[in-house]
Formats: C-alpha cells, structure tokens, sequence
C-alpha cells in the first residue's frame, strides 16, 4: 500500500463525516472518526479468534484478573481483547452484530466497548465517545455511521501482523492529521505539522552511525507527545533506514483526547502502549525511573512544547525540586518567567540524556523566539542558556519560516542538542538561517499559510527538508543561497547554486548566506554595571522650600497609626510642632546663606551650626528630606562623597554594558566608555555573566533605502491615481 492508497482510505473514512454535517461542526468531526477507526480496527484484529477467545474466558471465569488477562492475551494474541458476544460485523456463531437491533445500538455500543479489557477501555474513557454515542443516537445518526464504518475491512488481510500494523498506522496518522488541520485554531496546542516534524527528525538522525547495525534498539521520548507525530516520524525513518532495528517510543501527555490518540496509535501499530503516559510532565515525571528503578534516559528526545503557556499551575512543585534536588533533579539550572515554560521542557529532556560514556542522547525541540534572548544577565533564560552552552551541548539552532503553524503565525526555531558532539564540532553551535525555505499553502489552514517544501509530500516541491538538513550536515561556515523575491519581496524559489540566467523581469536574485558557525563564547557577554557621581548643588530657594512638604519622611512627621483618638490627635499635633521647627530652621538658613552651594559636605557643615543653634537637632531621615529637598543635581557641582572618601554613585546617571565574553571589560571600557564619561567607574561587584543567541542580528544584511527619485516618482505615480479615482467618483 503506497501513500496515495494510504491517503485514499484514509479520505474515504473520513467521508463518513458527510453523515455528521449539521449536528457536527468541523471541528468535531475527528471525536467521531478516530475513536470508531480504533474500535473497528481492533474489532478486525480481535474478530478470527472472538470464538475462542469467549471460550477460555468461560474457562477461567472468577479467577484473579492478572490471570484473566494472561490467557485472554494469550488467546488473542494481542495486548487487549474482548468479553462482548457482540461485533460490528459477526465472526462466528453466537457472535451477534451490533447493527441487529437499530432500537438499542446505543447502550448495545456502550456495552461492546465496555466488554474490551481495561486498557482499551481507558482510551476510550479520555476520548469521551460515550458522550458522542448518546449525541449521534439522539440526532439519529448512530446506526447510519456505525453501519458505513462496518463496511471497512481494516484487518489488511494478505498481509504479515507487521505489515499490517504499520499500513493501518499509516491510515490513522492521516486521520490525525486531517482532523487537525480541520480543527485549525486547536490544532497547534497538540499537532505539529508533519514537514516541521521529518526536518526534525532528519537534523536529529542523519549523523547517526550505528542506525544501520543489525537490530539496533533505539529509545526515542517526546515529554509533550500529544497525538505521538514527532514519535511515528522518528519511528518511521529508523524503520526506512533499518528494517530491523528496534525503536521504543515513550511519551507523555496531559490532554485527554492527544493521549487517546497516541495510544491508540501505539496499539494499531503494535508497540507498548503502556509507554505513553497519561499526566504533567513537570508535576508527575511517568519516565522517571525504569523497572529497575535507574534514572531512565533516552537515546533522542524530540518536542514541541507550547509557546508561550505559563506554569502557575506547576510553580510549586518546580521550585521545590528546584531548591531541594538542584542539578540532580532537572530544574538545577533555573526557572524561566513564570508566563513561558518553554525552557522548563528542555531542561526535563537534558535530564534524560543518556551518559556520553554510553553513546550519549540527541534531542530536538521546536521554540518560539523568546527562549533565545529573553531575560537578563543572571536571571533564568540567560542561566539555563549559560548551562546549555557551557556544557557544550547545543549543537545548531534553525530558524524557520513563520506561518508554518496552525494556531500561530509567529517565527519558530529548532535547537538541536546533543552530549556527543562530533570532534569537529566541539565548542562549537552552528546557526541555519532557513526563513525563505517555504513554500505556499494550496489552501490556509488556520495561521497555517506556508510549508517547508518537500517532494516526498508533493512532487513539484523542491526539496527544502533535504537542504536544510544538507546545511546542517556539512557543517560550513558562510554557506550560502540564492534567493529568489518577486516584486513584493516575497520568497519566489530557493537555489543551492548560481542562477545561470537574469532573474525574470520584476523579480531579484539575492545571494544570502545561511549558516554561520560560531564559539560558544561568542554567544556569552559579560553585563556591566557604569556608575558616575553624584553631583548636588544646594539652595534653600522659596522652590526648593516648598518641595520639603512633599518629602515622605517629613509628611510622615505629621502622622500616627494609634487607634485611640485621643493619643492619635496628641501624636499629629506633636508632628506638626516639629515640622514646624523644621520650617524655621530651613527659614533661618536661608537668610544666613542666601547663596547657591556647590558641595554637599559644605552645605551641610553650613546647616550643622544653625541646627545646633535652634536645637532641632535633626534626625538622620530628616536630614535626608531636607538634603532631597534643597538639592539638585548639577555636572558643575562637586562630587558626593561617602565617610571614606568615595564617590557616591548617581542612580539615575547609571548605565549598563554588555561586553562580549572574549573581550577585557576594562579594555572595553577605556574605549566605548571613558571616552563619553572621563569620571565613570565599574562597579565590579555588580557583573553578571549573561548569554544570548542573537540569529537574527547575525543574519542581518544591510539593505540600502532606494533613491530618492524612485521614491519620488512612485509618489506622483499614487498621487496620479488618486485624482483619476476622484473624477471618476465626482464626474
């Protein structure tokens, strides 16, 4: 069965949707399709031993259930099995159809689903289809959809149990993705676009040696799994590769219906279902121990997290573990903000990496931007970042087009990490700027407008996976492509080589370089604190007089918190008396010292002897208020100095630096800094190490702004048209 023969039942199930237009939206239509796709194929496999398989439960009725479910495996040969006498389509005698009493095929449906054993009946469970029984019996469309899903034969008879597994795998992945670009806006919180997956999934495998070894086991993990994409791709080209290597899929989910479908997928395909776990990755870890009760690992880890979700929900927890178990849990290295927990599922999968010593892991993960530059020097994106690159094991970051995804139209990256990196590689990371590597959407789906072009998908599509991947093996700093823009500066084509010919009239060929190796220092800076000094003139002005009322501590002064009204008025009174005193001192300062003062110590060797004289003796926050009060900055003034002689920093002149991690920041500073301000310092205790990954600076290529000519004759060109519109609208 090819991929067209797959795509052509896969379109005739979902077909049966006609029979759902009206009760149904779009949207709910795969609530439908997929769970009676699982149930007729597991009716099909269940159907050649259904007679026996009643007999020997006959035999063993009453026994424990781990026995019952022992023989009945046995009998069936499959992990699942079924106790109903009933069938979609009877296999034997006694075996009676479900569509033989139209009248009761709902609660005869209900009773077939709850005859499987307990872990098929749990898929169902989260896929909720006893709701969309009732709902299809109630609008009479029960029996009409049963009854067409009865006429499929999904047993792919002629074929060998592997075989089979995988064609109907086939099947069912199509099902998944039909009813996700169907349900458009919900499809990007649990569904990542096939082509996004393969280029994933080619970035983490290609420079695998060992794929090819006979019977080669292989573990691949997705802590946020949803309807298992990412896992049957990476499946599916170790498979290609190696018809007899051994992959083990493992994965989590916490949405009901993503969790139902993935494991309905590992069932039909034959592979451990129990391996994909209902729950929070972050709160209850199901892969966190093996059955030996080791620190389960994984050979590659692939994911696409959601963007931007926050984990409120799960702070809680996180801190703990973060406090608790450090660097030997999987929070050591920090939290991000609390309103994007991306980084918190890269560092669950860096948890999970195998020991370099043992062939070490390869992970692969979808961000949006902000997980390369958000957050400051010593906060928790720069320290995750700062752990990921220092431990040298970020291997390359792909930039990908935007509008690639269902739910949101944003720019997206792919990392690629690993503990293994190839000898050449090492201290290194190496940027891919595929932006323009896309090709339009026949029809958009949702924020869905574009596709990474891919041949195998579409045979008119260039083969952009395969050059992505390309840039990506061959590991070359300044490689480059030429790119194709029409008129508007929209990507027309994507070339590897030289263009022989002109560009087509309107369009442009641009040469555009496209992958850029870098030193993991070079993604690293130290952030700076600059300070200069306080500089204070003072002047007890009628102005600056005035400003004393609005100082906190000298309100405060006039104030009580006492809640016996008495003792609160004698409190107020008493505070209004020292303003008061406040006042006339300030007043009496002023006559003696009418001049401006360029010194704080000066002003305030000047204030003590009146203070002393009037005996108001002010208090240290007195003080402050009268000095926030009667002083201004000024660049002439002299410098405030502290009680060991030392400038006092100006915080409102303070600045900051961000100095690469390659250069000496007092080199640095000699030259940006002291050149602008000769009396500036560092203030060393201050420096943080931050780390960034800027591509798209890196990528930026200056684009000089037209003539001005050009520009002018596009405007009386616009002008032109607009009077001709007028004219014809007032003629």
């Amino acid at each position: 069965m090819n991929t067209e023969t797959h795509r052509q039942l896969a379109n005739d199930i979902w077909s049966i949707c006609n029979l759902l237009r009206g009760p149904y939206k779009r949207n709910e239509y795969r609530k439908v399709i997929l769970p009676l796709t699982v149930l007729r194929r597991f009716d099909c496999l269940l159907a050649p031993t259904k007679a026996q398989a009643l007999e020997t439960f006959n035999q063993y009725k009453g026994k424990p259930e781990s026995i019952i479910r022992s023989v009945m495996q046995a009998a069936t040969g499959y992990p699942f099995y079924n106790l109903s006498k009933l069938e979609l389509c009877p296999s034997g005698r006694d075996i009676n159809s479900l569509l033989d009493d139209p009248s009761n095929l709902a609660p005869n449906l209900n009773s077939y689903i709850n005859g499987y054993s307990p872990n098929i009946r749990a898929i169902f469970e989260r896929f909720k289809f006893g709701e969309q029984i009732e709902r299809m019996s109630e609008k009479n469309l029960l029996f009409k959809v049963v009854q067409k899903f009865a006429t499929f034969d999904l047993s792919f008879a002629g074929l060998s149990a592997d075989q089979a597994a995988m064609q109907m795998g086939y099947v069912f992945e199509e099902l998944i993705r039909i009813g996700a670009e169907q349900s458009n806006e919900e499809a990007g919180e649990h569904f990542t676009p096939r082509e996004v997956i393969k280029l994933m999934v080619n970035l983490l495998l290609s420079p695998e040696q060992d794929l090819r070894r006979s019977h080669v086991v292989k573990t691949i993990y997705d802590p946020a799994c949803g309807t298992g994409g990412m896992l049957s791709v990476a499946e599916k080209y170790i498979r290609d590769l190696n018809s007899e290597a051994k992959p083990h899929l493992y994965g989590q989910d916490w949405n009901d219906e993503a969790w139902a479908v993935c494991r309905s997928d590992m069932l039909i395909k034959g592979e451990d279902a129990d391996n994909i776990a209902m729950g929070d990755t972050f709160t209850k870890d199901a892969h966190a121990y093996d059955e030996q009760g080791q620190k389960r690992s994984f050979d590659y880890m692939l994911a696409n997290p959601p963007f931007g979700v926050e984990w409120k929900q799960q702070q809680r927890h996180i801190e703990n573990e973060r406090d608790t178990l450090g660097y030997q849990g999987r929070f050591g290295a920090g939290t991000p903000r609390i309103n994007d927990g991306a980084l918190l599922f890269l560092q669950h999968m860096i948890a999970k990496m195998r020991r370099a010593e043992e062939g070490g892991s390869r992970i692969g993960i979808v961000f949006n931007g902000s997980p390369l530059f958000t957050g400051d020097a010593g906060g928790g994106e720069s320290e995750i970042r700062r752990w990921i690159i220092e431990n040298d094991w970020l291997e390359a970051v792909v930039a990908l087009p935007d509008q690639l995804f269902y739910n949101t139209g944003i720019s997206t990256y792919i990392w690629v990490l690993t503990n293994h990196k190839q000898p050449h590689r090492k201290g290194k990371v190496q940027l891919i700027d595929a932006r323009n590597h896309w090709v339009p959407m026949e029809k958009s789906l949702g924020n869905k407008r574009r596709r990474i072009g891919d041949p195998s998908d579409k045979s008119k599509d260039p083969d952009y996976i395969g050059d992505i991947t390309n840039l990506h093996g061959r590991f070359e700093e300044g490689a480059s492509r030429w790119v194709l823009f029409d008129k508007d500066g929209k990507v027309v084509t994507v070339a590897a080589n030289a263009p022989s010919g002109d560009a087509p009239e309107g369009q442009q060929w641009k040469q555009l370089v496209v992958s850029k190796v870098f030193d993991n220092e070079d993604f690293g800076y130290h952030k700076i604190t600059v300070e200069r000094p306080l500089r204070l003139n003072f002047h007890a002005t009628p102005e600056r007089l005035a400003r004393l009322e609005d100082e906190t501590a000298f309100k405060n002064l006039a104030t009580s918190a006492k809640k016996d009204e008495a003792a609160r008025l004698l409190d107020i009174a008493a505070g209004e008396k020292r303003q008061q005193q406040i006042r006339d001192l300030l007043a009496e300062f002023a006559k003696r010292h009418p001049e401006q003062i360029n010194d704080r110590k000066v002003f305030l060797d000047s204030l003590k002897p009146v203070d002393r004289e009037l005996n108001v003796r002010l208090s240290a926050p007195e003080l402050k208020a009268v000095v926030n009060a009667l002083g201004e900055r000024d660049e002439n003034a002299e410098i405030c100095r502290n009680r060991d002689g030392d400038a006092e920093p100006d915080a409102e002149l303070r600045d900051t630096e961000n100095v690469p991690l390659k250069e000496s920041v007092q080199a640095y500073f000699e030259r940006e800094v002291l050149p602008h301000v000769p009396d500036a310092w560092i203030d060393h205790s201050k420096t943080k190490v931050g780390y960034e990954i800027p591509l798209n600076r890196h990528f930026y290529r200056y684009e000089p702004p037209r003539e001005l000519a050009v520009i002018e004759a596009e405007i009386k060109a616009l002008e032109a048209d607009i009077v001709r519109l007028l004219g014809e609208v007032t003629a």
